[in-house]
Order: structure tokens, then C-alpha cells, then sequence
């Protein structure tokens, strides 16, 4: 089975359409899949349900969707950085669903593994927690989270193998496994492709029977999302 493709628009041919859930790796726009996401624009798909850390910024990652009005809903942890996604929200024309950080990734990886349904004690107390299952264990309350599932994952790895497996590097690998498990097809953007075999076994961070398709794009932008540098 050939998983590479030679363009993003090509990859998401046939996979994407309006009314899906999408999962998008990344963490602000480290690490985010951003070719894919050019692509899933271009694509037309509206009405989609966006699940991702972060909202991207304004003109770049998920604010490409969110100017040509794509997004329906995003479920997030954290959405500061977007102006337009501000204005949309408070103007009642787009639903957010606020999760925290930790229970969104933990939404992703009990997904991805089979589990509908987990405890947590983040959120007891808090609106979180509102309409949801809370149940004691050893004198603690915890709060019943289902988990989550994409149609469709689009991930970013720093190198991966005809087979799929994957490699990525440093804080760019945040969300990124999680999402890829979580989607029911798996699209992966990636700066290097590599025969089978040549990666390492004890180097795979997330094997190929999680990803469906790849896509190569050895030239990402790359864009610092908070540049701070010091005084001289």
C-alpha cells in the first residue's frame, strides 16, 4: 500500500468534506501541519468541528479556516493568540468547546486506544464540569470526560518511512501522536521520507498503523507565534 503522496491538495482528495470532525496536531504553531491546512482551505470544506490545542494566529494555521469561515466549532485549551476567532465567537457565530489542556490531550490518546470514557478530578468545581458525571473514588470527586475521535487527524513529523512510521522532533511531537491516533484517517505532513526499515525501531515515536496517507513538505514556514528576545 503506497501511503505517499505527492502534494497535500492530493492527500485530502476524497478524504475531507463538509460536516467533519478534524483533529489538528501542534501546540500555538510549533509543530503544526500547516501545508495540510493550506490545503484543507482550498478544499472548500465547511461546517467542520476542529479539534486543536490552539486556533493558529490570524492569516496563519487554523485562522486560515476561521477567515474563510470553515469552522463551525472548535474544541480547544487555548485560543488567545486569534483576533478573528474573538470576533466570531463573541458575535455568536462560532461554538467553542473549552477544554482543559491536560483532559483535551487525554481526550485524544482514550480515543485513539479504544476508551469512551474517563475520570479526572481537573474541572470538579468549575463550570467544566457542568452536565457531566462527577463519582467519588478514595474521598476524591472526579469528573466523568468522554473521549474523542476525528474523521480525519492531519499531523506534522519531522521524518517518517514509506511504512508510515513516525519521528518528530522536540515540542513540535505536542498533540501531534495524539491527534494521529485519534482520527479515523490519518494525514501526515512531513519534511523527510525514508525507505522502510531505515528508521530505528527505538526511535519511532508513533508506528504506521496509525497513519493513512503522507505528504512531503521538506520547506515549512515555520512561523515564531511570540518572539522575545532580550535588551543588548
Amino acid at each position: 500500500m503506497n501511503k505517499v503522496y505527492a502534494s497535500a491538495a492530493e492527500a485530502l482528495a476524497g478524504v475531507v468534506r463538509d460536516g467533519q470532525t478534524i483533529a489538528v496536531g501542534g501546540f500555538g504553531l510549533c509543530g503544526i501541519p500547516e501545508a495540510l491546512i493550506a490545503a484543507l482551505r482550498d478544499s472548500g470544506a465547511k461546517q467542520l468541528t476542529c479539534i486543536s490545542n490552539n486556533a493558529g494566529v490570524d492569516g496563519f494555521g487554523l485562522g486560515l479556516l476561521l477567515a474563510t469561515r470553515q469552522i463551525r466549532k472548535m474544541i480547544s485549551s487555548y485560543v488567545g493568540e486569534n483576533k478573528e476567532f474573538e470576533r466570531q465567537y463573541l458575535a455568536g457565530e462560532l461554538e467553542l468547546e473549552f477544554t482543559p489542556q491536560g483532559t483535551l490531550a487525554e481526550k485524544l490518546r482514550a480515543g485513539g486506544s479504544g476508551i469512551p470514557a474517563f475520570f479526572t478530578k481537573t474541572g470538579v468545581g468549575t463550570i467544566v464540569a457542568d452536565g457531566k458525571e462527577i463519582r467519588e473514588f478514595d474521598g476524591q470527586q472526579y469528573v466523568m470526560e468522554r473521549s474523542l475521535t476525528a474523521d480525519v487527524a492531519l499531523v506534522k513529523a519531522k521524518k517518517a518511512d514509506k511504512a508510515g512510521n513516525l519521528v518528530f522532533r522536540r515540542t513540535a511531537r505536542n498533540f501531534n501522536p495524539v491527534c494521529a491516533m485519534a482520527g479515523k484517517i490519518t494525514v501526515v505532513e512531513v519534511e523527510e521520507i525514508v525507505e522502510t526499515g531505515e528508521i530505528d525501531p527505538d526511535d519511532v515515536h508513533l508506528p504506521g498503523i496509525f497513519v493513512h496517507r503522507i505528504v512531503l513538505n521538506t520547506n515549512p514556514e515555520k512561523r515564531i507565534e511570540q518572539r522575545t528576545v532580550r535588551a543588548k
